[in-house]
């Protein structure tokens, strides 16, 4: 059976025109249902569509991950050269043949072109956004109103860009843990981005009034989002490594509240999943440190949420982050813990993703509702949307 080349871009057109096809239902239905809005309005609504969309990318894309399909399909961007598994049947039966139970199979190959293809209809979304927030810039600036900068959304475009290239090379470096796990961050960063964009909407538009917090619980504040955003990566280190069941008890861990970790094998970042820099295999030592570092900050991120959670809740306009905040941090405990005592079941894998992707949302959210007591109320918050008259 001959190796597929890494890279065969012919059924690249292919791929985009069904992004396009994929995209435009969302499109329509957003410009329908507003399109007595303001344009801020229109753009929020359209925002906050595709933030939604893809906040289920990054789940399928957990799914993708923790099925073994990332390698369904071994080239990129189609299926064995053709633009769904349908084309490519006859290599994927020859693959399933010589290995069973190996990375590439029919029901692999589906799952990870329907990753491939949400992909596809989130960035034309993210297209649209950009251009159309141009072309009502440029209108604005000729008839002397007021318009939001478009350059959050080109930010966002840019994003997407890369989180494409990192998607490529997912596939063509063999789900290499560093790349792995930069992608996984990269959808969230992108889930960071539209909600901040939606959020600097709604603040042009007048609906998101920001509450004046203490220094205090702002620093409180930074301090969780800091917290999160690093035991997201470690948790993406432990998924990307297959690190999970190195620790099958909890609190303890192989029977020891300190069991034999190898933290530089570990944590050696440049080097292919289950191997050392060297080429040598990867012990198992190292696959605990990995696993005990991220539960080990996973205790110093509930302790610093949990409180943040309650001293937001103090305000009536944060109440229903607050809430959600500290419903968030019950589920990821809880799946988290399913992950360890229940042997790593797909279902709570699944939905640990799913809720760091949430609390994401959550904090960039309650970050652009809220503003520190020694802002002055005149100031764009975090650089939000410019205006030009």
């Amino acid at each position: 059976m001959d190796t597929p080349d890494l890279y065969n871009l012919s059924p690249l057109l292919q791929m985009m025109l069904g992004g396009l096809v994929l995209a435009v239902g969302p499109l329509a239905w957003v410009w329908l249902r507003n399109k007595h809005s303001t344009t801020a309005g229109r753009l929020q609504a359209l925002t906050v569509l595709t933030l939604f969309l893809t906040f289920d990318l990054v789940v399928f894309g957990a799914f993708t991950r923790l099925t073994d399909s990332g390698l369904g399909c071994p080239d990129w961007p189609g299926c064995y050269g053709h633009a769904s598994p349908v084309g490519a049947h006859g290599d994927i039966a020859a693959a399933q043949a010589a290995m069973p139970t190996g990375p590439v199979t029919h029901q692999k190959a589906w799952i990870e072109m329907i990753h491939r293809y949400l992909a596809t209809g989130v960035g034309v979304l993210i297209l649209v956004l950009a251009l159309v927030s141009w072309l009502q810039w440029q209108r604005a600036r000729k008839s002397g109103a007021k318009a939001i900068s478009p350059w959050w959304p080109t930010l966002t475009l840019l994003w997407v860009c890369l989180q494409g290239a990192f998607g490529a090379l997912t596939v063509t470096m063999k789900l290499f843990p560093a790349i792995v796990t930069l992608h996984l961050l990269g959808g969230l960063v992108l889930l960071l981005l539209l909600c901040a964009q939606a959020a600097l909407y709604a603040r042009a538009d007048g609906r998101l009034p920001a509450q004046v917090l203490p220094s205090g619980l702002v620093w409180l504040l930074w301090a969780g989002v800091a917290a999160l955003g690093l035991q997201i990566a470690l948790g993406g280190w432990v998924s990307t490594n297959y690190a999970v069941l190195a620790c099958t008890q909890f609190p303890t861990c192989q029977d020891s509240w300190w069991p034999a970790m190898d933290f530089r094998q570990g944590f050696e970042l440049w080097r292919a999943l289950g191997r050392q820099g060297d080429g040598g295999s990867i012990s198992f030592e190292a696959l605990t440190a990995i696993h005990y570092v991220h539960r080990l900050m996973a205790y110093v991120a509930a302790v610093l949420l949990a409180l943040l959670a309650w001293k937001l809740n103090r305000f009536d306009s944060l109440r229903q982050p607050a809430r959600w905040l500290g419903f968030l941090l019950v589920a990821q405990l809880a799946t988290g813990l399913s992950n360890v005592v229940l042997g790593w079941p797909l279902l709570a894998a699944v939905l640990h993703t799913g809720g760091a992707a949430a609390m994401v949302v959550v904090l960039t959210w309650t970050v652009y509702a809220t503003r520190s007591a020694t802002e002055p109320v005149g100031l764009s918050h975090l650089n939000g949307p410019r205006f030009s008259g």
